[in-house]
């Protein structure tokens, strides 16, 4: 007689009990890979947004203080052009810190003309201006920038307002 013959044999019975206890285990093994996977990329997809989120923040940190000396260089220009001063290398240098900050979409806040909106401008005057819709920009005091939607510098502004006693 071999090995196997002296086994007893299972009865279907307890074959199907086996495998409806290792179908439930499977099953429930199977629930637990897909919520750990569904886990992981959750984790995945969130880390990605953090990690972009805190890149463009230190970008748009760090050309906030390039637009600084961007604007001191157009500030020296404007001095230089008064005292009819040679500007030609001036000018080049002011035309690649422009390419840098249009390469990181980086643009100034359009004012003139436009109505006072606190998120893009900050108002530090109002004349009275009657001809003008209230809250009209009239003047730009200093230039502001934006950054894929995002105020990296509010624009100082001066907003018109309406003669109260007429």
């Amino acid at each position: 007689m071999t090995e196997e013959t002296n086994k007893p044999e299972a009865t279907t019975e307890e074959e199907t009990k086996v495998t409806e206890s290792e179908q439930v285990k499977l099953s429930i093994c199977e629930d637990q890979l897909l919520r750990a996977k569904a886990d992981y990329q959750n984790l995945e997809r969130i880390s990605k947004i953090e990690i972009s989120q805190k890149v463009t923040l230190k970008t748009n940190q760090l050309m906030l203080g390039f637009v600084g000396i961007y604007e001191d260089f157009i500030r020296a220009k404007s001095a230089l052009e008064n005292e009819s001063a040679n500007i030609e290398g001036l000018e080049g240098i002011i035309k690649n810190m422009k390419t840098l900050l249009d390469e990181n979409h980086i643009e100034p806040i359009e004012t003139k003309g436009k109505i006072f909106d606190p998120k893009f401008h900050d108002a530090v005057s109002t004349v009275e201006d009657n001809s003008l819709e209230e809250g009209t920009i009239t003047q730009e005091v200093a230039k502001g920038y934006i950054s894929f939607q995002e105020v990296i510098k509010p624009s100082k502004v001066i907003v018109s307002k309406k003669n109260e006693k007429e």
